[in-house]
């Protein structure tokens, strides 16, 4: 018995063709109607990102993945973004006087580019904040801190002190704390 007989490459040329075709096709970026939605811009007070109708629904059902089982909105957890908000907010609030390079509210991931205190301007900073899950916990969080100094025109990599990265997650959590208590109030 030929194990090739059932299939011919002239039975599978028009397969892979279309194949192609699909895969191209889908590569493209087709309007299927529909009305865009545009950020509007934040007020004082807002929260989250603001859409211009009203609050959008969750692909999970209205309780989102974790529904009723998972981490309570007392915590700070929201359906909204994969981290928890309070955390999130208090980590953003926290390096607010350093520019952002990037901010990843679903994997919890915030990298700050390199500042420089008016005060000492032959060396400068850099801080990336990860957001371990959605519990308010002391464990929650991790901070690395990276320094460099001036030497001759050329930023060399310089050692930071041991409590840094701890002091910037203290500080992360005292915030996040003094949040959730004005949230309850």
């Amino acid at each position: 018995m030929n194990f090739h007989s059932g299939f011919s490459a002239k039975r599978l040329r028009p397969l892979a063709i279309l194949a192609l075709f699909g895969l191209a096709i889908a590569g493209c970026n087709v309007d299927l109607g529909g009305e865009e939605k545009y950020p509007v811009p934040r007020q004082p007070g807002d929260q989250g990102p603001v859409y211009s109708d009203a609050e959008r629904g969750s692909v999970f059902g209205e309780g989102g993945l974790f529904g009723a089982t998972g981490p309570s909105k007392e915590d700070g957890a929201t359906g909204g973004i994969g981290v928890n908000n309070l955390l999130w907010r208090a980590s953003l609030d926290t390096v607010s006087f350093m520019p952002l390079v990037s901010a990843d509210p679903f994997g919890g991931v915030i990298i700050t580019d390199w500042y420089t205190p008016p005060q000492t301007p032959d060396e400068r900073f850099k801080v990336n904040v990860y957001i371990l899950g959605r519990a308010l916990r002391a464990d929650g969080i991790r901070a690395s801190v990276f320094r460099q100094q001036n030497q001759g025109g050329q930023w060399v990599d310089a050692p930071v002190a041991l409590n840094t990265s701890t002091d910037l997650e203290n500080a992360i959590l005292t915030k996040a704390r003094e949040l959730r208590q004005a949230s309850k109030q």
